[in-house]
């Protein structure tokens, strides 16, 4: 799927105005070796705990995005190296990820998007704590499971439905 944030923006500007087509605040940086990718959300609401997200990235994504709301901690890492290699060998088109990540250099050999806010090099907790395939909020917006995520360089959008 080739698209651009700008031009979905563009075309879509009366969903935009009705809240059906939202647009994460600036701040998310890509760091997996795919810079865009779109798909639907698979929700996971966590806080310095990734047990969650390595059993969710175990599973088969279908070409999903798999949306981690960290609550935009910056303390300790949601996702590294092993499993940016999950999402990639499962099959999720990517992981949006309200928080940090680690292991940048292997984040960066993994074919699947992976945007964060950043980066630190301290591991999260491992408790299995957290809420799977709820509404999640990213940067003060709601994401739905089922939602569209499409993300490039430019930007990350939420929508309702698939765009056109």
């Amino acid at each position: 799927m080739s698209f651009s944030t700008c031009d979905l923006c563009d075309a879509h500007e009366e969903q935009l105005a009705n809240g059906s087509l939202r647009v994460l605040p600036p701040g998310f940086h890509s760091f997996g070796k795919v810079s865009s990718f779109a798909g639907p959300a698979r929700t996971l609401k966590v806080f310095e705990d990734n047990a969650l997200v390595r059993s969710t990235l175990e599973t088969p994504g279908d070409n999903n995005v798999l949306v981690v709301d960290g609550g935009g901690g910056m303390r300790s890492a949601l996702v590294g190296g092993n499993l940016g290699a999950l999402a990639e060998k499962n099959g999720w088109a990517g992981v949006l990820v309200y928080g940090v990540v680690r292991d940048t250099v292997e984040l960066q050999a993994c074919n699947v998007g992976i945007f964060a806010l950043g980066t630190i090099p301290r591991r999260s907790a491992r408790k299995g704590v957290g809420d799977k395939d709820s509404a999640v909020t990213i940067a003060g917006v709601i994401v739905h499971p089922g939602d569209w995520i499409y993300a490039d360089v430019d930007g990350v959008l939420i929508a309702r439905e698939k765009l056109d």
